[in-house]
């Protein structure tokens, strides 16, 4: 983790936030829901791609704060399989300005340590957008600091489907018996195999809903509904964001250790 100053300036309000969290106990794997690009544009009477446009800056600001903070692993909801369904051009423009940000912040990733995976149905996107992830891809591999993965044609329930045919396919062959398949065989076979699964969620704009995104993975996972529209989203909301977490208990379907210290017996207590 950088020096505070490196993350958020004395005096202002992000560094009163950061002031408050135990930086030992950060999430080990954050993901995001990046919601509200088309009402920041349409609330400035703008297109919908300035929305996308400005959220480049917030994607920018709050990796490297994840970065600086030093938390391992960071996912981003790109671009879903039903998004798609959006007209052609906003999807044309949204693949451009994915391929600028790679162009763009390339060296930025380099410089801040970062290990860029792509995850989703990536033979799908067009060959121009495959080339730029595999640029990305092989210029940060010898990367060693924050992993950001970013899900682009992602969809969790598809991400399912192909282990479940997986797991058809080892067993007509032979290859695995029902009873070997357990949590541990899944996670193996999703695409974010041989990471943690994310702590938590945050998803901006005020909509509270996890809109098909790492549905295994996020069984476990605190939920974090920001009001904020993505575009405006930084440091400070960030910082809220994991105040609020570190606020929470997590007990994993079990008890608190309050809870577990008193359990009711049902025999009547024996006066003194």
């Amino acid at each position: 983790m950088r020096p505070l100053d490196e993350i958020a300036a004395p005096g202002t309000e992000e560094r009163a936030a950061l002031e408050l969290l135990d930086l030992t106990a950060l999430p080990r794997h954050l993901a995001i829901i990046m919601d509200g690009n088309g009402r920041w544009a349409r609330a400035r009477n703008l297109p919908r791609v300035e929305g996308h446009r400005a959220a480049i800056r917030a994607v920018r600001e709050t990796i490297e704060t994840i970065a600086r903070l030093g938390i391992p692993v960071v996912t981003l909801y790109a671009f879903s399989t039903e998004n798609w369904k959006r007209p052609r051009r906003e999807v044309a423009a949204l693949m451009s300005l994915l391929k600028e940000y790679i162009d763009r912040e390339l060296a930025s990733f380099q410089a801040n340590n970062l290990q860029v995976r792509p995850i989703g149905r990536l033979d799908q996107l067009d060959p121009s957008v495959q080339r730029k992830l595999e640029k990305a891809v092989d210029g940060t591999k010898a990367c060693t600091g924050t992993i950001v993965q970013i899900a682009l044609n992602y969809s969790g329930r598809q991400e399912l489907i192909e282990v479940v045919r997986g797991v058809a396919r080892d067993a007509a062959a032979g290859r695995v018996a029902a009873e070997a398949i357990d949590e541990g065989w899944v996670n193996n076979r999703l695409m974010t195999r041989g990471l943690p699964d994310p702590d938590l969620l945050i998803r901006t704009s005020g909509e509270q809903r996890i809109s098909n995104f790492l549905l295994w993975q996020l069984a476990y996972s605190e939920i974090y509904f920001c009001p904020v529209l993505w575009p405006d989203f930084g440091t400070r909301e960030l910082l809220r964001a994991l105040v609020e977490y570190q606020s929470r208990e997590r007990r994993f379907g079990g008890l608190s250790p309050r809870e577990s210290r008193f359990e009711p017996t049902g025999e009547p207590v024996a006066k003194a």
